[in-house]
C-alpha cells in the first residue's frame, strides 16, 4: 500500500476505488458553517466516498464538560461505521480539505476503537482535483458489515489524567501560537492555554503541498520530547489529531490524545497559563 502504516497516496487510492473492502469517507467540515462540508461532498467527492460530519456523526452532544466536540460513544461510532460497511477486512481512507484535521481526527476514532486499517489520504481532496483524479456527484451506499469495537483506553485521557501527569510527560498543544499565548480566542470562554504545555502547531507537521512533512523530519520536530511520555491536545481535540498522527509516523505510536482539549479545561476552574512556556516551543 504504502511504506506508512497511516498514510496513503493518492495514485494507490485511484487505483483502489473498486475495491469493495476499501470505504472511502469524505471528512470535510468548515467550523461555524453547518452543513459546508455537506453541501461540498453533494457537488463533487471522490468516486464511492461516503459522507461524515464532525458534529453530526463524530462528536457526542454537547454538555457542561467535555469540550466542544465531545467523544461519541463507543456504541454510537459502532454503529455509524457498521451502517458504512466497515468491519476487521476493510481499509479506511479518510480526507479532507482542512489540513488533514478531519480525516486525522476519524483516523484516531477507529485506532482508538481498535481499528488499526485506517489511513489518512496524503493530500487535500482539492490537490486531488487538481491532479486530475476522478470526481463524482454519485451518492453511493455501502451494504451494512458489523463492525466490531476493542477499546485501546491508553490512547485516551481525560483532565484528571492531564492534572496528574508525571513530570516526565510532555504536554503538546496543538493550536496557533497566538490562541496558545492566549492573545486572542475566538472560540473558547478563556485565552491561554494548560500550564507546562509546549506549543506544536499541527500546521507545521506539513509541507506546503499540504502533505505530511517526510517521517526524519517529523522525528526532528519532536526530538525535544522524545524522551518523555507524550499527551496531545488543542481547542476540542481535532486538529490534535494531526500532531498524534505526525507522531505515530515519528514513531511515537504511545501518544495519548485529550479529547476535551481547551474547551473542556475551560468548563473547570483549573490554573491558565499566558505566554511562552519555554524556548523550546516549537
Amino acid at each position: 500500500m504504502t511504506s506508512s502504516r497511516n498514510l496513503v497516496s493518492m495514485d494507490w487510492l485511484a487505483s483502489h476505488l473498486d475495491d469493495p473492502n476499501v470505504a472511502v469517507i469524505d471528512c470535510r467540515f468548515t467550523l461555524g458553517h453547518q452543513g459546508n462540508g455537506l453541501n461540498q461532498y453533494m457537488e463533487s467527492h471522490i468516486p464511492g466516498a461516503l459522507y461524515f460530519d464532525l458534529e453530526q456523526d463524530l462528536s457526542a452532544p454537547i454538555g457542561e464538560h467535555g469540550g466542544r466536540h465531545p467523544l461519541p460513544s463507543v456504541d454510537s461510532l459502532a454503529s455509524l461505521f457498521s451502517h458504512a460497511g466497515i468491519d476487521e477486512n476493510v481499509t479506511v481512507v479518510a480526507y479532507d480539505d482542512q489540513d488533514l484535521a478531519m480525516a486525522a481526527h476519524l483516523w484516531w476514532l477507529l485506532r482508538y476503537l481498535g481499528h488499526e486499517k485506517v489511513v489518512v489520504l496524503d493530500g487535500s481532496f482539492q490537490s486531488w482535483r487538481e491532479q486530475g483524479l476522478p470526481v463524482s456527484e454519485e451518492i453511493v451506499k455501502r451494504p451494512a458489515r458489523t463492525f466490531v469495537p476493542r477499546v485501546q483506553a491508553d490512547m485516551l485521557v481525560n483532565v484528571e489524567d492531564v492534572q496528574n501527569r508525571s513530570e516526565n510527560t510532555a504536554l503538546l498543544d496543538s493550536r496557533a501560537g497566538e490562541r496558545y499565548r492566549g492573545e486572542v480566542e475566538p472560540l473558547d470562554p478563556k485565552a491561554g492555554h494548560i500550564p507546562g504545555a509546549l506549543n506544536y502547531f499541527f500546521k507545521e507537521n506539513l509541507n506546503e503541498d499540504g502533505k505530511l512533512r517526510p517521517s526524519e523530519q517529523l522525528k526532528e520536530r519532536f526530538a525535544p520530547v522524545q524522551d518523555k511520555e507524550v499527551i496531545v491536545y488543542c481547542g476540542s481535540g481535532v486538529t490534535a489529531c494531526v500532531n498524534v498522527l505526525a507522531l505515530h509516523e515519528a514513531g511515537r505510536t504511545d501518544t495519548k490524545l485529550y479529547a476535551g482539549s481547551w474547551s473542556d479545561w475551560c468548563s473547570y476552574d483549573l490554573p491558565v497559563a499566558t505566554g511562552d512556556e519555554k524556548a523550546e516551543n516549537k
